[in-house]
């Protein structure tokens, strides 16, 4: 029977790598994954394109299939899937097939306000392969503030510890929320 899959989503800043590891880390599955979606990206050795830029449009549908067909296959053999990235609702077509086909898919959406996240983002080590500027940062940030039907799956993380964040997300989860359909 196929475990869980949860996408921790987010623009920069927000927590979703931290949260990520506590939530793979108390698990309730015997056996469980964590994926972060940026380790995809730096898998391509040429013709990359930094994801927020216009002409990145078909390798990031492309990273994102990648990522979703992996999670499934996890997920096939019994593993919670925990997912981090910044995964839009614009990207969600993939996991809803997945979910359509029986896997339980959660979406999760962490957005504490537009400050904190940026402070978050800028203060923390900037990846050399991955470099974000403040304007970048805000930039997605602002696509991640309307987020339509998946609004009931935002976590505001505003003046929360990360381990509050985690606690809050792990209860709501064992109350059934953020399902992808």
């Amino acid at each position: 029977m196929a475990a869980r899959i949860v996408i921790i989503s987010g623009s920069p800043g927000t927590g979703k790598t931290s949260i990520s590891q506590i939530l793979v880390e108390n698990t309730e599955y015997d056996r469980a994954v964590l994926i972060h979606v940026d380790d995809f990206w730096q898998c391509i050795r040429k013709g990359y394109i930094h994801p927020w830029l216009n002409n990145s449009g078909e390798q990031n549908e492309t990273v994102m299939e990648a990522v979703a067909a992996s999670a499934k296959k996890f997920s096939e053999s019994g593993y919670e899937v925990i997912v981090e990235g910044a995964i839009g609702p614009w990207f969600t077509e993939s996991w809803i097939k997945i979910a359509k086909n029986g896997v339980d898919v959660r979406y999760i959406l962490l957005r504490p306000d537009k400050d904190t996240a940026v402070f978050r983002a800028t203060t923390r080590q900037q990846r050399e392969s991955f470099p974000l500027s403040v304007e970048v940062i805000k930039d997605l940030w602002d696509s991640f503030n309307n987020l339509g039907k998946y609004e009931s799956h935002a976590v505001d993380t505003t003046g929360q510890t990360i381990e509050e964040s985690a606690a809050i997300i792990q209860k709501m989860l064992s109350e059934n929320n953020f399902r992808i359909i």
